[in-house]
């Protein structure tokens, strides 16, 4: 058997790295893939650039867009005088808020009433909008205390000092907020899926195509030994861009390996398991290499958008949440995530584990029973 598979594995490493260009696809571009999506792939809203429509022209209205302008959120950007202004501006994307400030917004203030200061936003981006919408509430509060503070000294002389109630908030494991930390753990995930998953599910059909799954067939290695014997040199592949990428986000992005390495690379091994299982149960179902591709990729986008990459499962229907049970993507980002940003231990992701593994399991187990060595 060990000769059998022996040589079997070096088959599979000569025809992997034979060409140069392939040690390039499978080490060089996702590390450069890193990169890019560690930079691209970034939710912080700030700088948001706004426009300005004053009309009151009060030391009270130029008061509200001075904190604007000083809060590290916004930069004004346009100063206007009408909508359709705002609306060119808005439409063009030349701004993403516009705040409008109309006659009488000092009178009414110094008179004791509430005065209100229109807000436009670029709604296309919802999720931004919304963002946006939360850092004008927090000025909004924080100019009104400014303005209760300046009329209690002023009508009240020096008023008793009384306690307040200040929450101070702290991030546990990603003390800046940052979207990096968050991020490239789950870009690792989905690089690391589609490689594994592209070779594998080609690995099966391209004997087919070139002809030398007759030679398969006339030797004397069993079912279960051509299948292992494709899958660890991609477990192997898999090992090194996990290492690789990791440096990577360890050096460029500060985002750092709290966890057991060997926590992190046992979780490899049962999410290997699983892709490698996906890939080469599709390759055993294709006839030719471009129907394999597109089934791959028919399963790769899906599983990644339900993985918890950017949308919380918790958001998807409860339909789509049972769907993502069936999805490895998803327990491995719980997992990778929780290595790299919270420093975990096994018995915290154990059910993820598990999870992994049973999927693994039963994935492998297809491809296994679904190859058959005949050409039939």
């Amino acid at each position: 058997m060990f000769d059998r598979l022996k040589a079997m594995l070096i088959k599979e490493f000569i025809q992997v790295f034979r060409d140069p260009r392939m040690r390039i696809v499978l080490f060089v571009i996702p590390t450069l893939q890193t990169i890019i999506f560690g930079y691209a792939v970034n939710m912080d809203v700030k700088n948001i650039p706004i426009a300005i429509m004053d009309r009151d022209n009060s030391a009270e209205s130029r008061d509200l867009t001075a904190i604007m302008g000083s809060s590290g959120y916004f930069i004004p950007t346009a100063r206007i005088g009408g909508y359709d202004e705002a609306r060119a501006l808005l439409d063009r994307g030349t701004v993403r808020v516009a705040l409008v400030i109309e006659h009488g917004f000092a009178e009414k203030l110094r008179g004791g009433r509430t005065a209100a200061a229109q807000v436009l936003l670029d709604g296309s981006d919802s999720n931004t909008a919304g963002i946006i919408g939360g850092y004008l509430g927090r000025l909004a509060i924080a100019y009104n205390t400014r303005l209760q503070a300046d009329y209690a000294a002023r009508h009240l002389g020096t008023p008793t000092r009384i306690g307040r109630v200040e929450l101070v908030a702290r991030a546990w494991f990603n003390s800046n907020l940052e979207s990096p930390p968050f991020y490239v753990p789950a870009v690792i995930t989905n690089i690391l899926f589609i490689i594994t998953m592209l070779l594998s599910s080609l690995a099966i059909v391209r004997e087919k195509e070139i002809g030398t799954i007759e030679q398969v067939i006339v030797t004397p290695i069993r079912k279960g030994e051509f299948i292992l014997g494709k899958t660890l040199p991609f477990v192997l592949i898999g090992y090194i861009d996990v290492a690789l990428i990791s440096l990577v986000g360890a050096l460029v992005f500060n985002v750092p390996v709290r966890g057991s390495l060997w926590l992190l690379f046992l979780a490899t091994t049962l999410f290997l398991m699983s892709s490698l299982g996906l890939g080469l149960l599709i390759s055993t179902v294709s006839q030719t290499q471009q129907q394999a591709m597109m089934t791959a990729f028919f399963i790769i986008f899906p599983a990644m958008l339900l993985s918890g990459f950017a949308f919380p499962i918790e958001n998807m229907p409860l339909p789509v949440q049972w769907l993502t049970l069936l999805n490895p993507l998803r327990y491995y980002m719980v997992i990778i995530r929780g290595i790299f940003l919270k420093g975990v231990g096994i018995g915290i992701i154990w059910p993820h584990l598990a999870a992994l593994g049973g999927l693994g399991f039963v994935l492998l187990s297809l491809a296994i029973r679904r190859f058959k060595k005949t050409l039939a």
